[in-house]
């Protein structure tokens, strides 16, 4: 998979793309990320990719003759071009899958007071990380990088690592637990070291069905339930009855 990012100022990449793994997708070969600045497609010779707004304002204006030239000496058949912008859809792992299953992405950063109108002749959509505003496109072009890159094949080691996981089946991850067994008098759930393989699968989806109707009730909603997990809802529901009549 290629990933090209768009921005001024690729150097607050280096470090989060230099260590961990997004570091191995890209020495094993998985993936190839390429930081492009954006003033390397300017003419003039102060490479100038940004200007002050027509009409007046504050702050400054990406410039669509460089965006779009940009865009086009990259671009490639099987190509997404992203505008990172809080005006965007908000992002979710449905958003992060259909990306993840395109061969190349271009992800274009904002600044300032965002990009020439014009630029949208070249963008396929635009997605915010969330209802806030950042001071420009780079922390979330990072974010969708590590969303999409850990969702290609290889880079985790195990198609499992993605279903488990938060998000990854419409439900919260269930607790995790590890050495030593009892820590300040808290003791791991005795059905972890049963041994009961088929318990703790089970245990693990009740898990992830209890947090979920607790932390986010929402998700259930977009769900369609099989028997086993609408008797272990049943369980959770009764049993929270049973501590409020108490």
């Amino acid at each position: 998979m290629r990933i090209d990012i768009l921005t001024l100022f690729p150097e607050m990449f280096e470090s989060p793309f230099g260590s961990s793994i997004i570091k191995r997708a890209q020495e094993k070969k998985l993936v190839k990320i390429n930081l492009v600045n954006l003033r390397d497609f300017a003419l003039d010779r102060h490479r100038q990719a940004d200007d002050y707004p027509y009409g007046g304002g504050a702050g400054m204006v990406l410039k669509a003759d460089i965006v779009i030239r940009a865009v086009q000496a990259l671009r490639s058949p099987d190509c997404r071009v992203v505008y990172l912008t809080p005006q965007g859809e908000v992002l979710n792992q449905a958003l992060v899958k259909k990306m993840a299953a395109r061969a190349h992405l271009i992800l274009l950063c904002g600044h300032y007071e965002g990009i020439d109108e014009r630029c949208q002749a070249v963008i396929d959509e635009e997605i915010s990380i969330g209802d806030y505003v950042l001071t420009g496109g780079e922390i979330p072009a990072m974010v969708v990088t590590d969303a999409v890159v850990r969702l290609v094949p290889g880079v985790l080691g195990s198609d499992e690592a993605h279903t488990e996981e938060s998000f990854g089946s419409s439900l919260l991850e269930y607790p995790q637990y590890t050495r030593p067994r009892v820590v300040s008098g808290l003791e791991v759930p005795p059905v972890l070291v049963s041994g009961d393989h088929q318990a703790v699968r089970r245990w693990r989806k009740k898990m992830s069905l209890k947090r979920t109707l607790l932390k986010r009730p929402d998700l259930l909603l977009q769900r369609e339930f099989d028997p086993e997990e609408r008797e272990l809802l049943e369980e959770i529901l009764f049993s929270r009855e049973g501590q409020d009549e108490g």
